[in-house]
This record gives C-alpha cells, structure tokens and sequence, in this order.
C-alpha cells in the first residue's frame, strides 16, 4: 500500500464517514450500520496493507468524536551547529518527540518527550513549522497526523536509560545519520536548522 493507493483513500474516508456517524447519530440501527462500515474499513486497510485485523481495528477502530488528525510533536535541540537525535530501538535517529497526550498541551508534550526520550530539561520557544505528515513523509498511515515541530533551548540533564531510546547524541547537518523517515526526514531536519539560524523566523504550515 502506497500513497497513491485509492484503497487507503477510500478506507480512511469511509472510517471518517462512519466514525462521525456514530458520534452524531441518534437512531440505533443507523449506528449498527455505521459500526459495520468501520469495520469494512479495517478489513480495507488490514487486506491491502497485509496486517492482522485486530491491528487494523486498534489503530483505526477505537477513537470516538469527530474525526481529526492526530498531533504528534518534534523538537529541534542545538548545540553549537548540532542538532540533537535520540536512537530508536531499530537503530535509526530521529528528534525527540511522539504523540501529544490527552492531558497536555503541545508544549508541555514537547518538553515531556525530550526528558523521556533524552535525559535533558529544556524550553519549548518556538513554532518552526506545522506539517501534514502525508505531504512530506513515507509510508502513508491509515489516520491522518498533524506535526508540530518546535525550537527548544536545553536547561540541563544527561541521556538516561528508557525503553524507548537507546542513545542520544548531537549532529552536524551534513552528517546526519540514518533517520527514522516516518518521523523526521533530512528535509524536515534542513528546515530546523534554517529556523535555528534565522533572526525572525516566521512559521511554516502547509
């Protein structure tokens, strides 16, 4: 499955449609038909994406509401001309960062991340860019992503051990290792450095 894929396409809206319908319906066989649809959805996404079912139905079945996209915040670290990555566990890098928790605001998710992931207290000062994900990175996810990318200013603290990072180290931009893409790309890194340089830098949204 690709983001091309008409497939996805269709099965995302067809969540959207179903999920919106369970949250504003009132009569209980429309909502029965409307649970169906989603789930037709999951087995859209389960078949063409070669994922067990109950996978699909966790990461596609299990939101209430109207559907939105999820918000998922990077932060850009410097020190000198580095910029500070944490290593996953597959031993690719990316920016501190993940999934803005329910009761957080961006900002506050933005410092969490970097002290869980990196060991290191920092300030969230600026917006440097606002990003849909599917315009800028691979593969294609079945929901859609909305990410935040923000300038911070280290305080202080160390690397320490977690179950999500492996490692933490600063980098030159032209000496980037192998990047965990579905998160960040060298691109979206490039873009980081140019805000960190510029005097007044104005954010970027798509």
């Amino acid at each position: 499955m690709n983001a091309t894929d008409p497939w996805l396409a269709w099965a995302v809206e067809l969540q959207a449609l179903a999920q919106a319908g369970l949250h504003y319906g009132k009569d209980r066989f429309d909502l029965e038909r409307y649970e169906r649809i989603r789930e037709i959805a999951a087995e859209l996404v389960a078949r063409q994406g070669d994922i067990p079912l109950e996978k699909a139905k966790d990461l596609f079945c299990c939101e209430t509401g109207y559907q939105t996209p999820k918000l998922d915040t990077r932060a850009a670290v410097f020190r000198g001309e580095e910029i500070l990555l944490v290593r996953e566990q597959d031993g690719r890098w990316s920016l501190p960062g993940g999934w803005v928790e329910v009761d957080l605001s961006v900002k506050e998710s933005a410092i969490k991340e970097v002290k869980e992931e990196a060991g290191l207290d920092v300030t969230a000062d600026l917006v440097i860019a606002v990003q849909d994900r599917e315009k800028h990175n691979q593969p294609p996810y079945a929901w859609r992503v909305c990410k935040i990318f923000l300038l911070c200013t280290c305080l202080g603290g160390s690397f320490a051990e977690n179950s999500e990072t492996t490692e933490s180290r600063y980098f030159p931009l032209d000496a980037l290792p192998p990047l965990a893409e579905e998160k960040n790309t060298p691109e979206q890194v490039a873009l980081c450095f140019e805000a960190y340089h510029a005097e007044n830098w104005v954010t970027r949204f798509d």
